[in-house]
């Protein structure tokens, strides 16, 4: 019994050890491919250079769908992702052929990018970052120009850079640069550019799962303190109608003469 029991134990052990070899060996046998992958960080903005890539050999089956083959494909070619060494270059992580490269490879077709001025208040004490989402809020005199107001005038904008930064610190820490730049629409951009030459504007950094345009309306500054009101815009004065009045006809006088001639009394008018 003992040695019945043995023997069946030394076959299953040996069957199993044998698959394994097959497995193992068929997988070595898959035929590789030649795939473009990172020699290196890549960051955003970068042009592809011969030392930011390399041709490796891998399975088949571990090659993800669009994977380039051939380095001519993408040298040359702008960066608009970040990508870790040993990665595969995908064409999802790169601008269009001939696009060029750094900021404007970043911007999509019919997207315009803005630059405009901050401080560390402008830019929520240097924490907006790269891929950032803010509002735009611009303060300014009305119309009639007896009340401030500051109204939303753009809601969730993309920050495209930060000064000359084009990627977002990786620790986390803020960024602090005179100038961002955000990607807006053409009408937009004619907005934003008016905002910040009429008056003052604020960013307002927002949480990016948050995509919901509010259309808040304007607070005017009389409506901040107890009492105060907003101010009403002036009415426009009635305009008066002159009327031609003609002169009134006066009708002609007359005079009764009256003459006595004896007994006899005559009245004539003139």
């Amino acid at each position: 019994m003992i040695g019945g029991l043995a023997l069946a134990l030394g076959l299953l052990v040996s069957f199993t050890v044998y698959n394994r070899l097959r497995l193992s060996l068929g997988a070595g046998n898959e035929p590789g491919v030649d795939i473009v992958g990172a020699a290196d960080d890549i960051p955003v903005g970068a042009k592809l250079e011969g030392r930011y890539v390399r041709i490796a050999r891998f399975p088949q089956s571990v090659v993800p769908p669009g994977a380039f083959t051939n380095l001519e494909q993408v040298l040359e070619r702008g960066v608009v992702l970040p990508i870790g060494k040993g990665e595969f270059i995908l064409p999802s992580k790169l601008a269009a052929p001939k696009a060029g490269s750094g900021l404007p490879s970043l911007i999509p077709t019919g997207m315009r990018a803005v630059s405009v001025r901050v401080n560390d208040v402008v830019s929520v004490a240097g924490f907006v970052q790269p891929g950032s989402r803010v509002d735009v809020l611009a303060t300014g005199t009305t119309s009639n120009g007896n009340d401030r107001q500051t109204t939303t005038v753009l809601e969730n904008v993309a920050v495209i850079a930060v000064g000359k930064n084009l990627e977002r610190s990786n620790t986390g820490e803020s960024q602090v640069a005179p100038v961002i730049t955000l990607l807006v629409s053409p009408d937009d951009a004619q907005k934003l550019t008016l905002a910040s030459q009429e008056g003052r504007i604020q960013l307002a950094l927002r949480n990016p799962l948050d995509n919901r345009k509010e259309g808040i309306d304007a607070t005017r500054a009389s409506s901040l303190y107890p009492g105060g009101t907003p101010q009403q815009a002036a009415q426009p004065k009635p305009k008066i109608r002159k009327l031609a009045v003609s002169a009134p006809v006066v009708a002609p006088t007359t005079y009764n003469v009256e003459t006595i001639r004896g007994s006899k009394r005559d009245e004539t008018k003139f």
